[in-house]
C-alpha cells in the first residue's frame, strides 16, 4: 500500500535569471517543525539575500499547506510554488527558494516563472519516491543456501537488508507485501521446509521506492 509521494533526497539548484540568482534548496520533512526549522537554516545562510521564499506540505493527504512571499508582491513567489508542489502529488515536503536581486524588475509574470522555474529545478534534482508499507522477513538458514538466496534477489522481488554470520546466517529481506506469501514458498522449498512461515518472522514498516 502506497501512503504519499514525498522527495527522495534533500537537494538544491540555481539559476540566473535577469541577472538576479535564485537558489533553490529543498527537502522531506516529516513534521512542521522540521520544515520550519529547516527555513530557519537556509534564511540564515542567505541573510544577506534579498528574499528567502518558503513554502511547505506536511501529512499523508497534505492536509498542512503553507507559503509567504518573503517581501515580494503578494502571490508571485510562495502560492505559487506551493500550487507547483501541491499539483506534482508531493507531500511532506519544504522548500525555499532564495533570491540575490540583480537589478533588474521581472514583473509579476517573471517572479512567478523565476520563482516556480527554480523550485521545479530543485525538485528534479531531488527525485521523486513514493513512502508505502513494506514487509521484513526476518530467519536464520544454513550457510549452504546463501548464494541462492543472493541469486534469487536478483529477480527483484526482494533484497537482502540486513545479513549476519554466526553459527547460521541470520538474514533480513525487505519486500513488498503482494511478494510475502510466495517469497515464504520459494524459501521453504529452497530450504526443503527449513525455512516456512513458522520461523520466519514478518515485520511491517514504512518505506521508500524511488519512482
Amino acid at each position: 500500500m502506497t501512503y504519499y509521494k514525498t522527495v527522495a533526497k534533500q537537494a538544491e539548484a540555481e539559476q540566473i535569471i535577469e541577472k538576479s540568482k535564485f537558489i533553490g534548496y529543498i527537502k522531506p520533512v516529516e513534521s512542521r517543525q522540521e520544515a520550519e526549522e529547516f527555513i530557519k537554516e537556509i534564511k540564515t545562510m542567505h541573510r544577506s539575500a534579498t528574499h528567502n521564499v518558503p513554502a511547505y506540505i506536511i501529512g499523508e493527504k497534505s492536509q498542512l499547506q503553507w507559503a509567504s512571499d518573503d517581501g515580494e508582491p503578494s502571490g508571485t513567489s510562495g502560492a505559487p510554488m506551493l500550487h507547483m508542489i501541491a499539483g506534482e502529488g508531493v507531500t511532506n515536503v519544504v522548500i525555499v527558494v532564495t533570491r540575490y536581486f540583480g537589478g533588474v524588475k521581472l514583473g509579476t509574470g517573471g517572479l512567478v516563472r523565476a520563482y516556480t522555474g527554480t523550485a521545479r529545478l530543485a525538485l528534479e534534482a531531488a527525485g521523486l519516491c513514493e513512502v508505502r508499507e513494506l514487509d521484513l522477513l526476518k530467519f536464520k538458514l544454513d550457510y549452504t543456501y546463501f548464494g541462492k538466496i543472493q541469486n534469487m534477489e536478483q529477480s527483484g522481488d526482494f533484497r537482502i537488508r540486513d545479513s549476519v554470520f554466526e553459527d547460521a546466517v541470520s538474514l533480513t529481506l525487505e519486500t513488498n507485501p503482494e511478494y510475502t506469501e510466495s517469497l515464504i514458498k520459494q524459501l521453504s522449498e529452497l530450504t526443503g521446509g527449513a525455512c516456512n512461515g513458522e520461523n520466519v518472522i514478518i515485520e511491517k514498516i514504512l518505506g521508500k521506492n524511488e519512482i
